[in-house]
């Protein structure tokens, strides 16, 4: 039977209406470290703050980690490095833009006892249940690299 999950945050403008547009903010969840925001740079936002288009790219990448993270261990495979580097592109038009496709680019060290045949599949198999991919309406793929680390530790 399915669940619900509801997930709530409050995003707040910190900007300063003396400066025109100023899209500094703040995103707020109880419990967790404040995310600063702001503007993608080439929109006049603040560089040294999250914007909304690199959070979506994360969280993209953060899904797709940790359901295959949950995926290796459930098989039996000794994860030892994680590393993703996604690349998300948006398009802009002057009628507005959207996202047009995200990359992951994970590089995945796993012990020498464990198949990289099985690690690369698991990788197809997290694609598929990653709530957020299932979520967006352009596509995301990815690109894994897998190594063989030394044998994991018992």
């Amino acid at each position: 039977m399915p669940t619900t999950h509801t997930y709530e945050v409050t995003v707040t403008w910190t900007g300063d209406p003396e400066k025109g547009f100023d899209g500094d903010h703040e995103v707020h969840a109880p419990g967790v470290p404040v995310i600063p925001g702001a503007a993608d740079p080439a929109f006049g936002g603040d560089a040294g703050r999250w914007n909304p288009e690199q959070t979506l790219t994360a969280a993209l990448a953060q899904c797709h980690m940790l359901l295959y993270l949950y995926l290796c261990e459930q098989a039996g495979i000794s994860v030892l490095a994680y590393e993703d580097n996604p690349k998300g592109t948006m398009t802009v038009s002057p009628s507005g833009g959207q996202f047009t496709g995200v990359v992951l680019r994970p590089e995945v060290t796993i012990g020498s006892e464990a198949s990289t045949e099985i690690a690369e599949r698991l990788h197809t198999d997290a694609h598929k249940m990653c709530f957020i991919a299932n979520s967006v309406n352009f596509p995301v793929t990815h690109a894994p690299t897998i190594r063989r680390g030394p044998a994991a530790a018992q």
